[in-house]
């Protein structure tokens, strides 16, 4: 009977419930299958539940066999899911996504405003194109519902001619059934139907409510009419179009809120550590490592109590052995500072460390050695949520009520600063797994590894390289290169 390991179990406790897409591994730390989730907890749980390897066919119990551990990346939306699975699948070509054929597509309307008479069309794939792209659709009746209300209400064309002509309309009825503004002959000019393009634009983005009464009218006629389905997949569009309406309402009242909310902790902050001012910037830092190896340390910023992404740093740990979360404080409190000071950047109302108090007194001495003692710096530990921040007077530490709008705003920076060292030191992680199959290869010590990384950037390149490619990096040659390549590939030896 098949078990999932205590590291799969313990990864398992840990994933959250939103959407993302997770990437399972093989024994070899290999990715063998990616899929996405409306709900990751639920979604990566079902593999390992003992009814499903019952109930699975044989591919999906291969899979499931074969899994000795995964990663997971959680995201906004079902939607980004959908497009990061798409563009995983295909980076890393997974195995068991081919034998499963795992790459069915939601479809996307698309408009390239470049061309001289831009076009809108239903695709499956977002590209790096330069187009415009809005979707995935939840469904297909809705999509193509969405395009043609677009193409009739804003006159725009549906031929396929990048340049239409005369010619064209000669065999076209799209100018009086579909209602086209024809500019093949001239009834609108360029600059016409680019306003009319423009105007499809904004519609499509939810900018404009007034189309959503002409939506609503086409949708209850085809209802009148008895024609259901095309008035369902209307109702699916409008149902869109206005949710991203009131979305993007309630998210400018919702941020309002949250820096109100954030003011009056700040507030509370300020005078419960005796600030002169309120600490309208805060910088907190945390550290990150697996049993002492790949230590990292994050820099997250929140200004007025929002965190600002922009202002977010990572850090490799250098000169710190082991798992040794005071002495890596130090050293990132050290290099962040000895930079502001030399280029001068402003500094932080207060600093927050992710620790207790021997985090801070490393944080603190750091930064009189640099002159810089007078800024105030604290340490959150998380046991307790207790909040260490007076050395000199060996004051006891500060507990929050529960529901304080300062331990709210500590939390919140203090989460998010955690949230990007495990982000970072996973990104790490899989990047040394990748590398680590350069070690299996007779022949590759650590000279030429580092090389070979060197001179073609990662093994995702290094397995695109031709044989005659991967022969020209320094002292490989003929022989060890079709070495590689077949490693790579997991081809045999060529009979002799």
């Amino acid at each position: 009977m098949y078990r999932p390991s205590e590291n799969i179990k313990q990864k398992l406790a840990g994933l959250p419930a939103q959407p993302g897409v997770y990437l399972m591994r093989n024994r070899r730390g290999k990715i063998i299958y990616v899929g996405k989730a409306a709900v990751l907890r639920e979604r990566v749980s079902h593999y390992f539940q003992p009814g499903t390897l019952q109930a699975a066919d044989s591919k999906l119990r291969g899979l499931i066999k074969s899994i000795a551990d995964f990663d997971y990346l959680a995201l906004k939306s079902e939607a980004e899911a959908i497009l990061t699975e798409s563009k995983l699948i295909k980076e890393y070509k997974p195995r068991y996504n081919v034998l499963m054929r795992d790459d069915k597509r939601f479809l996307l309307l698309r408009v390239k405003l470049s061309d001289p008479f831009p076009r809108f069309t239903a695709v499956r794939l977002r590209k790096d194109d330069g187009a415009r792209y809005w979707g995935p659709y939840a469904s297909s009746a809705a999509a193509w519902a969405s395009l043609e209300f677009v193409e009739k209400q804003f006159g725009l064309r549906s031929c396929s001619p990048r340049v239409p002509g005369p010619k064209d309309h000669l065999h076209c009825l799209d100018d009086i059934v579909r209602f086209c503004s024809a500019p093949c002959i001239g009834k609108v000019t360029p600059e016409e139907y680019a306003e009319r393009v423009r105007m499809a634009c904004d519609f499509l983005d939810g900018d404009r409510r007034e189309y959503l009464f002409e939506l609503r009218r086409q949708m209850e006629d085809a209802a009148r009419q008895m024609l259901f389905e095309k008035a369902a997949a209307l109702r699916d569009v409008y149902q869109l179009l206005d949710r991203g309406i009131r979305e993007k309402a309630r998210g400018r009242k919702s941020l309002q809120l949250k820096r109100e909310e954030a003011h009056e902790g700040l507030s509370a902050l300020q005078e419960s550590l005796g600030l002169e001012r309120r600490p309208d910037v805060i910088e907190c830092y945390d550290i990150s490592n697996i049993s002492g190896t790949l230590s990292v340390a994050s820099r997250v910023v929140a200004e007025e109590g929002i965190p600002a992404p922009s202002q977010y740093r990572m850090y490799r740990i250098k000169t710190v052995e082991g798992a040794d979360d005071p002495a890596s404080m130090a050293e990132v409190i050290r290099r962040r500072f000895s930079r502001a000071l030399a280029e001068k950047e402003p500094l932080p109302d207060l600093i927050l460390v992710d620790g207790g108090i021997a985090q801070l007194r490393a944080a603190h001495h750091e930064l009189v050695e640099l002159g810089l003692g007078h800024l105030r710096v604290a340490g959150i530990a998380e046991k307790h949520e207790e909040l260490y921040y007076d050395l000199a007077n060996r004051k006891a530490p500060l507990r929050f009520a529960g529901d304080s709008p300062a331990l709210h705003v500590l939390k919140q920076i203090r989460d998010e600063a955690h949230r990007f060292a495990l982000t970072y030191h996973s990104k790490l992680r899989n990047k040394m797994i990748q590398e680590s199959v350069l070690d299996d290869i007779p022949g590759i010590g650590a000279r030429r590894k580092a090389r070979i990384l060197q001179h073609m950037g990662s093994v995702a390149q290094l397995r695109k390289a031709s044989r005659e490619e991967i022969a020209g990096i320094p002292d490989i040659g003929p022989k060890l290169a079709d070495l590689i390549y077949r490693s790579l590939r997991k081809e045999t030896a060529p009979v002799t």
